[in-house]
């Protein structure tokens, strides 16, 4: 095997090591979150539904009537859903 190929190549990626050391952080116990979530999780499932405002429903209302009258463009629906 040819060491000096290798020797090259070492010298070659020396510097990109280098970068990418400064660049990107070390993982370790670093990567978790700061608090607990589990409690804020509760507090959202405790809370009441969203309530789906008016036009909503007249958006929806208008969709069905819009398929009824022309049942061709559901393709183009589709497409655009």
């Amino acid at each position: 095997m040819n060491k000096q190929g290798t020797e090259i190549r070492d010298q070659e990626s020396e510097p990109m090591e280098r970068l990418l050391r400064q660049a990107l952080p070390p993982i370790g116990d670093t990567g978790g979150p700061k608090r607990d979530l589990w409690p804020a999780m509760l507090r959202k499932l405790d809370e009441p539904p969203a309530r789906v405002p008016w036009f909503d429903w007249a958006l929806i209302g208008a969709l069905a009537a819009l398929i009824a009258v022309f049942p061709a463009a559901i393709p183009v629906l589709m497409y655009y859903l």
